[in-house]
């Protein structure tokens, strides 16, 4: 049973008094910026995660040279 209001047709069609598009297809020419940008964004990445390993490793030896002295302190107030 159909609703009284539309009278065999949808909401798209009551509402749209114009044509439908047609389907476009994608051009072929962004596959080439595509692969050219995704080159650059691939670039940078490399660059960024060599940054981040670089500070990691000085982070890295920054947390151990303060254990260490945090370490040397602590045994010579323990051993007075």
């Amino acid at each position: 049973m159909e609703p009284l209001s539309s009278y065999g047709t949808s909401w798209a069609d009551q509402w749209d008094n114009g044509p439908d598009p047609f389907p476009t297809e994608p051009s072929k020419s962004s596959e080439g910026a595509k692969s050219k940008y995704s080159k650059k964004v691939e670039n940078g990445f490399d660059k960024t995660k060599a940054a981040a390993v670089t500070s990691m490793k000085k982070a890295k030896a920054g947390a151990a040279a303060g254990i260490s002295w945090i370490k040397q302190n602590c045994s010579k107030k323990t051993h007075k």
